[in-house]
């Protein structure tokens, strides 16, 4: 596939380095020589120095022989633009945009359409990322929570600690801990290696644990990994910029939620705007401010400025005054490597949240869901399964009859409304949304093949 990326930025970047190597030929434009020359110089891709919706530069970038377009500027009206001139004077084929303003985003089902501005897909970064927020907050202890089939299944990492009740003990008892739920251990990471898990694989303190299950059993699951932790009750939120002012509004009505947004102006806004939390002027770094808000007394403190460092260290602080716990959103990924289960709890990358967006709509294939797992490195995808016995490697075949690339397991059927944990002998229907975990990213062209009917399939 033919892929024209423009923006060479965090976002930009990240999406290259997930679809390098995928027998995809890949183009980053930029304005930033520096962005392409760092991007030259790590994957094998070609770049175009220009203005990213400028025709000349869309045309020396391959739009007319390109497959697909991904906009990912920091500038909205940029990427729109672009989208733009590429239906217009290219024919590009499929066209996907960042927007970042709700100004924009809003309206998206109104203006984004051929007829008026051509994008297929809009991206909002700030979207993806307060729901990825929302989910660990929902799911205390979890490391990452991604859902599939509108919800109703969901992939989870955890850690787990000694007081989990499988921990020391062969994944096969798992059914004895929780005899009214069912789910499928997908991948295990021991000491950053992967290990295939088997019914005698035995659980050890420490380990990276993927596990797939009914989105209502996950906490039942966690409990089995670690002790169970209480649900968070006491929020305090650094930032109110769009991320922050979104996660506030999406858990006021169930939280005891504070804020504080350093400008004033700002602040009065969202104290306007938000219903139940409680606005605070002021930097999220002042020691006695936090001090008077009763940080120790905070279940959770979670920092989305746009400013890293701001975020670490205001974490840092809020932990040694007594905050239980802290999530921070990092952008830099070797300062997401760095802090991470080391000075704070969980660090979220931004880029990552919005890169799984952008994989649903690369991959081949009637690929509906598809998330980027540890760094990049893994990948989960929800596939749909068409054809029949005839047409299809899958349909008609049972678990252990479909020949899956090394490290790929399946791990859950949902048909209809009904989510099917995957066993040896689980058998795949026509239809069925099949949830699919890699331990290595580079076997999904793969998976892609296997899942795509034969020519017979109409």
């Amino acid at each position: 596939m033919k892929i024209v990326i423009l923006g060479g930025g965090h976002v930009g970047a990240t999406l290259a380095e997930n679809l390098v190597g995928e027998d995809n030929e890949i183009t980053v434009v930029d304005i930033d020589k520096r962005h392409l020359e760092s991007l030259a110089e790590k994957f094998d891709i070609r770049t175009i120095e220009g203005h990213a919706s400028h025709p000349r530069v869309l045309r020396q970038a391959g739009c007319e022989n390109a497959d697909m377009l991904v906009a990912v500027t920091p500038s909205d009206e940029i990427n729109m633009m672009a989208c733009q001139i590429a239906y217009t004077l290219f024919k590009t084929p499929k066209r996907i945009a960042r927007i970042r303003s709700e100004e924009y985003s809003d309206y998206a089902d109104k203006i984004f359409h051929k007829d008026d501005i051509p994008v297929d897909h809009v991206i909002s970064p700030e979207q993806q990322v307060t729901a990825y927020i929302k989910r660990l907050v929902d799911y205390p202890g979890a490391l990452q929570v991604v859902e599939f089939a509108s919800g109703r299944a969901s992939l989870v990492a955890v850690r787990a600690y000694y007081g989990g009740k499988l921990v020391g003990h062969p994944i096969a008892a798992l059914k004895s801990y929780m005899p009214t739920a069912e789910a499928r251990v997908a991948a295990i990471f021991r000491r950053g290696r992967a290990i295939k898990p088997t019914g005698t694989t035995i659980i050890e303190a420490g380990d990276e644990v993927f596990f797939i299950t009914d989105t209502r059993h996950i906490r039942t699951v966690m409990e089995a990994m670690q002790k169970l932790e209480n649900q968070y009750r006491r929020i305090l939120i650094a930032g109110g910029g769009n991320v922050g002012a979104g996660l506030a509004a999406q858990l006021e009505h169930d939280h005891y939620v504070k804020l504080i947004e350093q400008h004033e102006q700002r602040a009065e806004a969202l104290n306007e705007r938000l219903e139940k939390t409680t606005v605070l002027h002021g930097n999220a770094s002042d020691e006695r401010l936090l001090m008077d808000e009763n940080i120790d007394a905070m279940d959770l403190f979670i920092a989305v400025t746009n400013d890293d460092e701001a975020n670490i260290m205001s974490a840092m602080l809020a932990k040694r005054l007594g905050a239980k716990k802290t999530m921070v959103l990092i952008q830099r990924q070797a300062y997401v490597d760095l802090m991470q289960e080391h000075v704070i709890d969980i660090a979220i990358s931004p880029q990552r949240a919005t890169v799984s967006s952008l994989l649903s709509l690369v991959r081949k294939g009637d690929i509906v869901n598809a998330y980027s797992l540890r760094k990049g490195v893994a990948e989960a995808i929800e596939v749909i399964a068409h054809g029949d016995e005839q047409t299809s490697k899958v349909v008609g075949k049972s678990i252990d009859e479909i020949k899956l690339p090394p490290g790929t397991t399946i791990g859950a059927i949902v048909r209809g409304n009904e989510v099917l944990i995957a066993h040896h002998d689980t058998i795949l229907q026509t239809d069925d949304h099949v949830i699919v975990f890699l331990v290595d990213k580079h076997y999904i062209g793969e998976v892609e093949r296997l899942f795509q009917p034969g020519a017979l399939f109409f």
